[in-house]
């Protein structure tokens, strides 16, 4: 088995960084019922940006400028937040989002979202729903769609999308051709489905899940997106499509989320197989390597990326959210992949001390911010602020907390390894054959002509 490289910062531990210090939200990352009250705290707080479960407002929906995904992103990180704590405060709530943004084709592609919805955005309610199905989250009635149902539905959808026609295969990063990033196959859309095919695999005990994780894996793999020549591994945002995914055409901005999934995907894929497992392990370490630029100074996570763009006041509204995943997968890895812990959870409490003590504005003087390196908030906030502070928080937990859960060992979620297929015949459970492979391209074609015809059909309907 290879080592992890990046020497281990245990000793930040022993320095007294675990010890209980006041601030503007109290953490003693030595007390359990301690980090339970910030993470309710920082809670609270991502909850008063949420509106949709008033009168004449729409259950699941962020308001603007938020983007659909990110809601979806907060749902899940409210399912963390559920198992983390045993607070079942926001469970009615994340049910009802979860219900009705999947409605009423169960497969997460609303016909309002139309114009903003790219493959990255389903994949995040995908999460959402494979984290309900492994934590054990209260299963929805009978008569509703199923959490393991609704991942299944966004997995078969996601590689009817496959495209192989340029640069060998791939995802392009958006759904419909009319939306800006058509030309775009990027990181997160492809890892988000390594990922996903990755925990799916783990669930089920289906091989043809953990096939399709190997597919896209290898793909991003040979193209310029990964870098993978030594023991520290680099993942970029995306290559154009425009010259077949040529390595003049990526763009090496580097976001925390698309190595988080990487990660996560990996570990997953480690606790998935028997055999094989080292070089899962191999994988798992290159990543693990390469997040270390994300903690320059060997503790704090940092945004690299937002540093650069704060300057010049041209960050995006999603970006602040990026850490929370980061944070949340490496949280789940060292539970799928044990020898990672003493690595990962120093990281993880040097960063959310950093959180907490810069959730210290607004009016109740609880407000997070973005720099984790400053007790002094910097007058940043929203619901990426919150949602990466409450993530690196609970993730704390995770020692206390039981790994995700497969359907052989106490997973209840019921699945449909039919479900959001459109045409029956474009897909099947069976392993993939070398006359399956060489037949899919034409199947895939014609799947992608009839997304192509009901996005015709459902028009520009409103964000």
């Amino acid at each position: 088995m290879v080592s992890l490289r990046i020497p281990l910062v245990a000793a930040l531990v022993v320095a007294g960084l675990a010890q209980n210090v006041a601030q503007a939200i109290d953490l003693d990352l030595n007390n359990t019922d301690s980090i339970k009250a910030a993470a309710s705290t920082v809670a609270d707080g991502m909850m008063k940006f949420y509106i949709g479960n008033l009168p004449g407002q729409t259950p699941g929906l962020l308001q603007p400028p938020y983007y659909w995904w990110e809601a979806g992103a907060m749902w899940g990180q409210l399912i963390e937040y559920w198992h983390y704590t045993g607070d079942s405060t926001y469970n009615d709530v994340v049910q009802e989002a979860l219900l009705f943004q999947s409605a009423p084709t169960k497969d997460y592609m609303p016909v309002n979202q139309t114009k903003s919805e790219g493959n990255d955005d389903q994949l995040f309610w995908a999460f959402a729903v494979m984290s309900a199905a492994e934590t054990l989250f209260p299963n929805p009635p009978q008569d509703q769609p199923q959490w393991l149902a609704l991942a299944q539905a966004v997995f078969n959808q996601q590689i009817s999308r496959w495209n192989p026609e340029l640069c060998g295969g791939g995802l392009r990063w958006q759904i419909y051709n009319f939306n800006i990033g058509w030309n775009y196959k990027n990181a997160i859309s492809n890892g988000g489905l390594f990922q996903l095919s990755a925990r799916l695999a783990r669930y089920t005990l289906h091989q043809t899940y953990a096939d399709w994780a190997e597919k896209v894996y290898d793909w991003m793999a040979q193209s310029p997106i990964m870098v993978t020549n030594s023991s520290s591994y680099d993942v970029y945002d995306g290559v154009t499509t425009d010259h077949n995914c040529s390595a003049a055409d990526v763009e090496k901005v580097l976001w925390t989320y698309n190595i988080g999934t990487m990660i996560n995907g990996c570990a997953y894929m480690y606790n998935y197989q028997t055999n094989g497992s080292n070089v899962w392990a191999e994988r798992l370490n290159g990543f693990i390597n390469g997040s270390s630029v994300y903690f320059p100074n060997g503790d704090v996570m940092d945004e690299i990326s937002m540093d650069q763009c704060q300057v010049t006041n041209a960050c995006t509204q999603d970006q602040p959210s990026y850490r929370a995943y980061l944070a949340r997968w490496l949280a789940t890895t060292t539970q799928m992949a044990p020898y990672t812990f003493n690595h990962i959870a120093p990281l993880l409490q040097a960063s959310a001390k950093g959180a907490a003590g810069q959730c210290s504005g607004g009016d109740d003087g609880k407000t997070c911010g973005r720099n984790w390196t400053s007790t002094e908030w910097d007058g940043y906030t929203g619901v990426g602020e919150q949602m990466s502070a409450l993530s690196v928080i609970q993730s704390n937990l995770v020692s206390t907390a039981a790994a995700p859960a497969g359907q052989d060992n106490g997973g209840t979620s019921e699945g449909d390894p039919g479900a959001g297929i459109v045409d029956p015949n474009v897909h099947d459970m069976r392993p993939i054959t070398t006359v399956d492979k060489a037949g899919s391209w034409v199947l895939t074609g014609v799947m992608l002509l009839v997304l192509m015809a009901g996005a015709i059909s459902m028009g520009y309907g409103d964000d």
